[in-house]
């Protein structure tokens, strides 16, 4: 078998538009520079475990959790939080006092802003106004510093919110139409987020502290919890943090790909393989692609839609196949192969046969694109691509069954 494209896998190269693949047929590894654009800076986890921003059309290479690397890639969103780390600007709840400047960040910097009680209760911690949607996700940075318990939502008042123990990493109080998220990062700082899908969320995003799951809290000198990175978006799942210090700013979206590289690509059979983490399961996203850039459309995808990956292909613009359809979870490392062959295709999921077909052809289209992420404002990836290779030739399957498990 022919290993003719290569990405990732611990093996990163990257600079300004581009990031680099490489073809290892024979053992004779030959570059294969991708395309890579996004027309804002944003920021990665880097191999210290620290949050730092990186420039315009510069592909992330993020190492949360994961010492090997792997390549980030999000949708365009804007974070509504006019101040992500400047909470001085934003109101105290009754009984609530504040120090800036408390603590190390996740950036590594003296930056962490410690939240405690003044007075025993419910609901102390901080908000601000800012407008609302029908469906958003509140996200905040929060670390332990005396208290255990943690809350973030959209109105301390009404408790609409949830409520998180930073001890055993879980949620303990979702309210009614709310979800709530726990994601670790390093020395002891955790990234949760709330999300809710009701017109009735008001819009006060959040940030409080507890001692249990009811939300209550007693003072006990300053011990309180640290925050940093407050976000706000208009969107059912976190993204990664927007830096803000006056008005909202927007991330653009990413697109990562390569034309004009039919030499790697086996144009009446192939195997496609990708290993991948993914961080939501509501949108629809194109995964890995191979495709004709022009003339006759050919196409062969992984992708997640409906709660499920799948594979789907079109070749002289005629549906071939569209078979696997497997439920995932976010969060859940999944490696996926798809062989595509004339009337002999499958598509393997974590070591097992999901799907087949047996009335397929790859003969009307010339395909000379790869890609993870388009020019598309939709259908782009929600997730964290760790490995993703090409074969020109059909593996068997016992070849598809060993790659992926």
């Amino acid at each position: 078998m022919a290993n003719t494209f290569n990405l990732g896998d611990g093996n990163w190269a990257q600079k300004t538009e581009k990031l680099l693949a490489y073809n290892a047929e024979n053992d004779n590894y030959k570059p294969l520079p991708f395309d890579f654009d996004r027309g804002s800076t944003a920021t990665r986890v880097n191999r210290d475990g620290l949050i730092e921003t990186v420039g315009v059309d510069e592909p992330r290479i993020d190492f949360l959790n994961n010492t090997n690397g792997h390549l980030l890639l999000e949708p365009s969103r804007t974070n509504n939080m006019t101040h992500s780390e400047d909470f001085s600007v934003y109101t105290l709840a009754s009984g609530t006092s504040r120090t800036a400047n408390a603590g190390t960040s996740p950036t590594g910097e003296n930056n962490a802003t410690l939240i405690y009680p003044s007075s025993s209760g419910s609901n102390k911690g901080l908000y601000k106004n800012t407008s609302s949607s029908t469906t958003g996700t509140v996200s905040c940075f929060v670390k332990r510093s005396g208290k255990n318990f943690a809350i973030i939502g959209t109105d301390n008042g009404a408790t609409r919110y949830c409520i998180f123990d930073l001890v055993n990493e879980t949620v303990v109080y979702e309210a009614t139409n709310y979800t709530g998220k726990i994601e670790k990062h390093s020395n002891d700082w955790y990234r949760i987020s709330s999300t809710y899908t009701s017109s009735a969320a008001a819009n006060y995003p959040f940030v409080g502290v507890a001692d249990n799951s009811s939300g209550d809290v007693t003072v006990d000198g300053t011990n309180g919890i640290l925050i940093f990175g407050m976000q706000y978006e208009y969107n059912s799942y976190a993204t990664s943090i927007i830096k803000t210090s006056g008005s909202a700013v927007t991330r653009s979206v990413e697109t990562n790909y390569q034309q004009n590289v039919t030499q790697v690509i086996g144009q009446s059979e192939g195997t496609m393989y990708i290993e991948f983490v993914p961080k939501d399961t509501s949108a629809t996203q194109i995964l890995y692609q191979v495709r004709s850039s022009s003339g006759t459309i050919g196409q062969i995808d992984i992708r997640l839609t409906g709660g499920n990956i799948s594979t789907l292909a079109n070749d002289g613009g005629s549906s071939q196949f569209s078979m696997g359809f497997t439920s995932y979870s976010a969060g859940t490392k999944y490696k996926v192969a798809v062989r595509y062959k004339l009337n002999d295709s499958k598509i393997y999921i974590n070591g097992s046969s999901v799907g087949s077909d047996t009335s397929c052809s790859f003969t009307g289209s010339s395909l000379d694109q790869i890609s993870f992420a388009e020019s598309l404002t939709s259908l782009v990836p929600v997730a964290d691509i760790l490995d993703a290779r090409l074969y020109n030739t059909a593996l068997s399957d016992s070849e598809l069954q060993a790659l992926t498990s």
